[in-house]
């Protein structure tokens, strides 16, 4: 495991955040979840995830809004979309907009895993 390995879940769908808790929990990794934007960016500073797993569809702000309101508040958390319901334009969007990856639900466990490991690992590095 790598040192503060907690990953933020933010998704409406509990059986999704659910799924992602068991494959990141085999890798030794913490989970927290928030099941909309305004949830997330009500207590973001007194949550230090590494990295941010979003969903593009959210019930209220979306998961490109919220990535351009963390950009706006200076926080760059590497950011991955997971999507079910997203399009070219979403995708385009969001790596334009600085994220790390797009996924598509269903996704590849092993790949998402990978993708993370290396923004923490990237993330370890810049502190060191």
């Amino acid at each position: 495991m790598l040192p503060d390995s907690t990953i933020i879940v933010i998704d409406d769908d509990n059986a999704v955040v659910a799924a992602l808790e068991a494959l990141l929990g085999s890798f030794g990794m913490e989970v927290l979840a928030f099941p909309s934007a305004e949830s997330f960016l009500a207590v973001r500073t007194q949550h230090p995830g590494r990295c941010l797993l979003l969903d593009v569809r959210l019930p209220g702000m979306s998961g490109l809004e919220l990535q351009e309101a963390l950009i706006a508040q200076a926080d760059f958390r590497p950011i991955i979309f997971i999507s079910g319901h997203a399009d070219t334009e979403d995708r385009d969007r969001a790596l334009a907009g600085g994220a790390v990856h797009f996924f598509t639900k269903p996704c590849d466990g092993r790949k998402l895993h990978d993708c993370i490991r290396q923004v923490l690992l990237h993330a370890q590095q810049k502190l060191a």
